[in-house]
């Protein structure tokens, strides 16, 4: 089984994709970190039930990483939007083996005492054109949602667009049971519906 854990907004400069967040939400983002391994480094932002948002772009400080980055981010490009859905297991190499080829290998990751395993393709491009899920199980008892200041946001809707979107949703339909993600026909996108304290917003 897996479970709906967070998203993701890419930007081309970490400044641009945390930008578009608090623009669109009119929340403001915590500060994040660095990735080791991929060079990448975020913001973040608490939502409601558990979830957060990450925004993300490679980090142009950091030594260039020496195999293609996870979320495609090596192919990113305009405007800063919201690019992944990632969804936590509590076995990923059991999860994986029950999965087709393509969602990629575990990757273990540190970020102070934050510690987890990603699987990452070795080109960084997720299934169905990056709008399959990218699987993570953390390890121990930590993860960043508790640690977030809440915004009074929550994810009502992730709706999940592809040309082979009934195929997708048929391969998730067995591990994945979330009344908030749907999925459509239509070109690769995907669109959150958050609740603000203000109202109700579709973040892309």
């Amino acid at each position: 089984m897996i479970e709906f854990d967070h998203i993701a907004v890419a930007g081309e400069t970490l400044a641009a994709a945390t930008t578009h967040v608090e623009k669109t939400l009119g929340v403001p983002l915590q500060t994040g970190g660095e990735h080791a391994v991929f060079h990448t480094h975020n913001t973040l932002l608490g939502l409601e039930e558990g979830l957060y948002l990450e925004a993300i772009s490679i980090n142009p400080d950091a030594p260039q990483a020496d195999r293609p980055r996870w979320f495609d981010l090596d192919r990113f490009s305009g405007a800063a939007r919201l690019t992944n859905w990632i969804c936590r297991c509590d076995d990923l190499d059991e999860t994986l083996s029950n999965l087709p080829d393509g969602f990629g290998q575990p990757v273990e990751i540190e970020r102070g005492n934050l510690r987890w395993r990603m699987a990452v393709p070795a080109s960084g491009v997720l299934p169905y054109d990056n709008c399959a899920p990218a699987l993570i199980q953390w390890i121990g008892d930590e993860h960043p949602a508790p640690r977030l200041t809440q915004q009074g946001c929550r994810i009502v809707a992730l709706e999940v667009y592809h040309p082979q979107a009934t195929a997708l949703a048929a391969l998730l339909a067995p591990i994945l049971f979330d009344a908030r993600v749907s999925f459509a026909v239509g070109e690769p996108k995907l669109s959150a519906r958050i609740q603000t304290q203000e109202s109700t917003i579709d973040l892309c």
